[in-house]
């Protein structure tokens, strides 16, 4: 692991501030200037996040383009920052769906665009900076970043009848579960110093600490809960349905495609390898509400009689699926985890865009009032049954792949696992076809719904990308499997070592108390030995 010569991460990572400084000295009422601003500087920070697959080495295991200076030299902080094939693909993501969310916001937002942009863009900071901090301080400070401008797409931009209450609910349930992670932080940091005589928030340092098991007991559950509400897992859910359902459509696609990923990226780069005994030990508990999470998601999915909200429940469901694969610690398992991180990010965030598209037309997304789109859409009706057969995992598309690479890594260890949550499959093959096929075909009833427009030029630009890369990951899944082995590999090497490691020391504290014990004894007169 080098320093990189350029600071490539960096300009990733800032790039749209800068575009987000920009606007603030633009004058509020050039609306189109300002979102060909935005658009500019969100094209710009995924061409150059597409530029740093040129310095990357798919066939290494370590951190590359690492960014490391002293920031805070007393407090052991430093600027730190570096991607390997784990994080690699989810910035790509991030990127990607920068410059099409702002597309996507082009007619839909009208009001306080300004304000509305900046937030956006400043958002795709604390995102990307979540994904490449290797600072545990500069990481946290990412995180909540976020928080602030996601909570003002809700609060500001939703639907006006219960947005600030979904807001709400989504920051306290955040900032619950980020300050347990804070506290757990600085025990990590106070522990690991006082043991080996340097305080860092270094993660690369800090893997290196064995923490012994009771602490990693009470830290993991700090992290879990972070994570786990993030996620969301079951039964820490509840937050998302509300935040999807009030926020607008980019609020949702954002959310769904990046900002939920970072509950599952930071339990394979944070708490896992942090503290692999007590990931260990949790490992059946968090297959059981995986598995929950998988069948409770898609069962309420069926009853939902609101579109966006069914998609909403589907998240649920597939992100079951990511911790499962995750948890199992076979290389097929967390592949397969991390690939569908990637894939729900690119199907359940076009579904949302489709979701818009037809609320922006009707102003309703009930399912009830519509029936026989694909007559007065068809090309809308291509693009939502192809994102719709993703979703779902047909072979040929996107979601299969990592679908499958999870299910044969957890049927090695876990089987009956495996099985229960392939039930899940089936479930979303029912709630979404039955919903596609009330939506789109049968009669037109509703005479609201025959002058419907199909997608324009701009609808169209929007989703295309995100087609492209659901084709090119169903066909060719290897281009983007290829970087992500090496690094599983010493991921899963790193939690075998570092659980033998504290394993070993815990005898040996064991071993020693004993002898202490019995040369306490041995040194009692004989009379007081009993």
């Amino acid at each position: 692991m080098e320093n990189a010569s350029f600071p490539l991460l960096s300009l990733i990572t800032f790039i749209p501030l800068i575009g987000a400084i920009l606007l603030l000295i633009l004058n509020r009422e050039s609306k189109t200037l300002l979102r060909w601003v935005a658009l500019i500087f969100m094209l710009a920070d995924f061409v150059v996040s597409i530029a740093a697959l040129g310095w990357f080495d798919a066939s290494s295991p370590n951190m590359q383009l690492v960014e490391n200076r002293v920031w805070i030299a007393d407090w052991g902080i430093s600027y730190k920052l570096g991607i390997d094939g784990i994080s690699l693909f989810l910035v790509l993501l991030t990127t990607l769906l920068g410059p099409i969310v702002v597309l996507a916001s082009w007619e839909d937002i009208q009001t306080r665009v300004k304000e509305f942009l900046i937030s956006l863009l400043i958002l795709q900071v604390g995102m990307i900076g979540v994904f490449v901090s290797l600072d545990l301080f500069l990481f946290y400070v990412f995180w909540e970043v976020m928080l602030i401008p996601m909570y003002l797409l809700i609060g500001v931009w939703g639907n006006p009848a219960r947005r600030l209450y979904a807001a709400i609910k989504f920051v306290l349930y955040t900032i619950v579960g980020s300050l347990l992670m804070l506290v757990a932080i600085l025990a990590l940091y106070f522990m690991a110093g006082q043991s080996t005589g340097t305080y860092t928030f270094d993660l690369l340092k800090l893997y290196d600490f064995a923490v012994p098991l009771k602490a990693q007991f009470w830290m993991f559950l700090a992290f879990f809960l972070a994570f786990a509400i993030k996620v969301p897992m079951f039964p820490f859910h509840t937050w998302l349905p509300d935040a999807h359902t009030e926020a607008p459509t980019v609020g949702s696609v954002v959310l769904a495609a990046v900002l939920l990923k970072m509950g599952t990226y930071g339990f394979i780069r944070f708490a896992i390898p942090l503290f692999p005994n007590a990931a260990a030990d949790a490992t059946w508990w968090i297959c059981v509400l995986s598995v929950i999470g998988v069948i409770y998601g898609a069962w309420v999915a069926m009853v939902q009689v609101d579109v966006k909200r069914l998609v909403a429940f589907s998240s649920v469901s597939h992100l079951g699926f990511v911790m499962l694969g995750m948890f199992a610690f076979t290389s097929q398992g967390v592949e397969g985890s991390i690939l569908q991180m990637i894939n729900h990010g690119l199907s359940t965030g076009a579904l949302f865009l489709i979701v818009g598209m037809i609320y922006e037309r009707r102003h309703t997304r009930l399912i009830a009032e519509f029936g026989g789109l694909s007559k007065v859409m068809p090309l809308f009706a291509v693009f939502f049954m192809i994102f719709t057969l993703s979703s779902i995992g047909l072979p040929g598309l996107n979601g299969f792949v990592g679908e499958f690479l999870i299910l044969l890594g957890t049927f090695k260890v876990y089987p009956v696992y495996a099985v229960l949550a392939a039930s899940g499959v089936i479930f979303a093959a029912v709630y979404m076809l039955w919903m596609f096929q009330r939506v789109m075909f049968g009669k037109v009833t509703n005479p609201k719904n025959l002058g419907l427009p199909d997608l324009s030029a701009r609808e169209v630009l929007v989703l295309v990308p995100i087609l492209v890369f659901v084709v090119w990951i169903g066909v060719y899944p290897n281009t983007f499997l290829q970087p992500m082995a090496a690094p599983v590999k010493k991921f899963l090497s790193h939690v075998e070592t570092k659980k033998t490691a504290v394993l070993n020391m815990e005898k040996a504290k064991k071993q020693t108390n004993v002898g202490q014990a019995e040369v306490a004894i041995t040194s009692l007169p004989v009379e007081n030995r009993r």
